[in-house]
């Protein structure tokens, strides 16, 4: 893979080579399809925000899609599993707690920082002789025709242009693909922003997610390497700037009593980050000759942890989708999208309404849904049933599951090459 090319037509491009693109473009590498991504930031580069410091909270099914793709043992040797999870609202009686022992299961996650995944995945893109990059490498202009979309690019040593038969957006939550395909996207602005951060607690972890509930917002704090925590905490914007301008000792005394003492005293703060939280939604994961993943498609609140898990099942789907079409079949074709569109339509919808149903939930301030909300968790603690659904939920959240999620290989070899996936 080299880091330009003259090469001005491919079968897939991929417009972002974050954390969801980049797996779509490993997972499509051993197909018979010629692919470019298209990145805007060089992956090594700090300025790279998909493979920062930042933590994400990985899914069982996240693991076994990785695992599919060849880099999990590069990315496990810097995860941290999260074998419980402490939920609580300050302030309320109800809480609750979900242990992988007694689910039956190693660990109900895991927490990885992004620049370890990033890592893992460029590093099976540079084993990968058809997937080709362009980086730095923006698209100024979209146009298309019923054989082909013409990309043109910018922020190279020259402009290029670049025509594929599937133009897959990756690009974010502002995808220019997406807009340019003329699909129209819901953004509900949530009013809140969510500071993160590390910390280091007086008493270790013990690999315990917590997720307590304020009226401000939640507090995720995470296991992570090293016995530090991975902090998400969010605010209303004024809050949150004010916080953010907090000397590191005044900082942490407010994160202290937001939180409390259940890891003794919180120290060694690190870099602080804030990101506004809002929930963007595409009307459609399709278009003439063009596919749309991960924050492209949905931008999700860090409540529930579900953003990068759900866009890799984008990935894994539409690779999956593309790997069972018969051979020499256009990529770009109307049905292929459409399958893929309706493959995805079950899972997304339930995680959307899933996560944004808790925002809601837990942000109300009328009495009798708070008073439902701890009798909710105590009810929870106690229901065996319903704490091995939820721990099974991180597999995907309803419908037909892609092939990798299940721990099998996307292709299925057959005696004189691969054939269709059953």
């Amino acid at each position: 893979m080299s880091a330009s090319t003259a090469t001005c037509r491919c079968d897939v491009a991929i417009v972002g080579g974050g954390l969801v693109g980049a797996s779509l473009a490993l997972a499509l590498a051993d197909l018979p399809l010629e692919v470019v991504v298209i990145e805007a930031v060089p992956p090594d580069t700090d300025a790279q925000p998909s493979f920062d410091a930042r933590t994400t909270a990985l899914s069982n099914g996240t693991r076994r899609i990785l695992t599919g793709l060849g880099v999990w043992t590069d990315i496990a040797r810097e995860a941290t599993p999260i074998r419980r999870i402490h939920v609580s609202e300050r302030g309320r009686f109800g809480s609750s707690v979900l242990d992988a022992a007694e689910q039956g299961i190693p660990a109900l996650g895991f927490v990885v920082e992004n620049r370890a995944i990033g890592a893992a995945l460029w590093r099976g893109l540079g084993r990968a002789p058809r997937i080709r990059l362009l980086s730095p490498a923006v698209v100024t202009a979209v146009a298309g025709d019923e054989e082909r979309i013409r990309l043109e690019l910018g922020g190279m040593a020259e402009p290029q242009s670049l025509t594929a038969r599937l133009v897959v957006a990756a690009d974010g939550a502002g995808s220019i693909v997406r807009r340019a395909a003329g699909i129209a996207a819901e953004c509900w602005d949530y009013g809140q922003t969510a500071i993160i951060t590390t910390v280091a607690p007086e008493r270790f972890h013990a690999q315990v997610a917590y997720e307590r509930f304020m009226p401000s917002g939640p507090i995720a704090v995470l296991p992570i390497g090293a016995g530090r925590c991975g902090i998400v905490w969010t605010l209303a914007p004024d809050d949150a700037a004010r916080a953010l301008a907090l000397e590191p000792a005044a900082f942490l005394a407010a994160l202290q009593q937001a939180f409390g003492w259940r890891l003794g005293r919180l120290t060694a703060l690190g870099a602080r980050h804030a990101y506004p939280l809002a929930l963007t939604r595409a009307e459609t994961q399709s278009g003439p000759r063009v596919a749309i993943i991960g924050n492209a498609s949905q931008g999700l609140h860090p409540i529930a942890g579900q953003g990068f898990n759900l866009g890799l099942r984008d990935a894994a789907t539409l690779a999956e989708v593309l790997a069972e079409a018969s051979p020499g079949a256009d990529p770009g074709a109307a049905a292929l999208l459409a399958r893929y569109a309706d493959w995805r339509r079950a899972d997304r919808r339930a995680v959307i309404a899933f996560t944004d149903g808790l925002v809601r939930l837990f942000g109300s301030p009328f009495a009798p849904v708070r008073a439902a909300r701890g009798l909710g968790l105590l009810l929870f603690d106690v229901s065996p049933a319903a704490k091995t659904a939820l721990s099974r939920l991180s597999l995907g959240f309803a419908g037909h599951l892609p092939r990798l999620s299940r721990g099998l290989p996307l292709l299925v070899p057959g005696p004189v090459g691969p054939a269709r996936a059953p």
